[in-house]
């Protein structure tokens, strides 16, 4: 039996599905472009994981530091952070200082 012209093959479907998925314009590119995606999704993996380590190392600083009779927020030591990370990263690096911050805070 020969395939007509209106006729896709399964690999001709996929590579379309991908392409489509992707944005890409060729199925090499889709290809690529998976690839990338599956290397992004590890890394936020591993990120949300720091930060999460993040949070417990400090919820441990904060406790000793109230159980010491200070305060639960180090304003100068936020500041520190902030520059660290907009030297780093520009003026996004500070918004997202400014959220780990929030995140590592608890609630005040």
């Amino acid at each position: 039996m020969t395939a007509t012209a209106t006729e896709k093959t399964a690999a001709e479907t996929t590579s379309e599905a991908a392409t489509e998925k992707t944005g890409a314009r060729t199925p090499a590119a889709a290809g690529v472009i998976t690839g990338a995606r599956e290397r992004i999704d590890a890394l936020d993996d591993r990120i949300i994981g720091l930060v999460q380590e993040r949070m417990a190392v400090s919820a441990v600083i904060q406790k000793e530091r109230i159980a010491s009779g200070g305060r639960r927020v180090n304003l100068s030591r936020e500041m520190e952070i902030l520059a660290h990370y907009r030297d780093a990263l520009g003026k996004p690096g500070t918004a997202l200082a400014m959220t780990l911050l929030e995140l590592c805070r608890g609630k005040i």
